[in-house]
């Protein structure tokens, strides 16, 4: 399989905490040089742009996961405000459609610098059952490759998308294009709410270029060990 092209860290620690203060207790003990972080829904509608700006003036680049999906105006500028915080990656639904889409990417192009745009394709925590019930039919899996070709169609840096997608998204796509996998878990660690997961090494042998990895981490009696430990197991694959 093609190696995916990857500058900086692979890694992205999910802050996925309640409120400022501990976003900012959890990033002062991680070592910015082993990964990025992430920014979500949670946490970004408690502390807002202001600790997006924090958690950069520690040394992390940030995925601002707000999950963007409106009508294509909306969305534009929801884009173009995010991309003026400096962030290095931002996400958008790819179910908003190719006009959404090549919105939010004339949006983003406009930026200096300009961060990843990148499509969450189907939630890492629906299964087929799920799809089928909001009248998507088929096999998850499906749904993913459609969607991640639709992005790519529209230009966009890449995707969201289980790792379990990961292998035929990269072989479909190249290596330049990016698969950001949350669902990252260990062989013993249960799998919370995500239904479409695999460890580590699972996740980059399949072509993975980013794992979002959160509880694994944030819950560890250690996370700065918890983190060096998963660098190198990177490291060495």
């Amino acid at each position: 399989m093609t190696k995916p092209l990857v500058p900086g860290p692979r890694l992205i620690v999910a802050l996925d905490l309640p409120t400022a203060a501990d976003a900012l207790a959890l990033a002062g003990r991680l070592d910015a040089r082993l990964c990025r972080v992430k920014i979500g829904l949670e946490l970004f509608s408690a502390a807002g742009p202001a600790l997006v700006e924090q958690v950069q003036g520690l040394g992390f680049e940030v995925f601002l996961d707000l999950k963007f999906h409106d009508i294509p105006n909306t969305v534009a500028r929801a884009v173009r405000s995010a991309a003026a915080l400096g962030v290095w990656m931002i996400n958008v639904h790819a179910l908003g459609g190719r006009r959404m889409l090549e919105a939010a990417h004339e949006a983003v192009g406009t930026q200096t610098p300009r961060p990843r745009l990148v499509a969450v394709t189907v939630l890492t925590s629906h299964g087929d059952l799920d799809l089928s019930e909001v009248g998507i039919t088929g096999r998850a899996s499906r749904a993913v490759e459609r969607l991640a070709q639709l992005a790519a169609d529209c230009d966009l840096d890449g995707v969201v998308c289980s790792p379990r997608e990961a292998a035929l998204l990269r072989l479909a796509h190249g290596p330049a294009f990016l698969l950001v996998t949350p669902g990252i878990r260990g062989a013993s660690d249960p799998p919370d709410d995500q239904r479409r997961t695999a460890t580590p090494l699972e996740a980059l042998k399949r072509g993975a270029s980013h794992l979002v990895i959160g509880r694994p981490i944030t819950r560890a009696v250690d996370p700065a060990a918890a983190l060096v430990a998963l660098a190198h197991e990177i490291q060495s694959h």
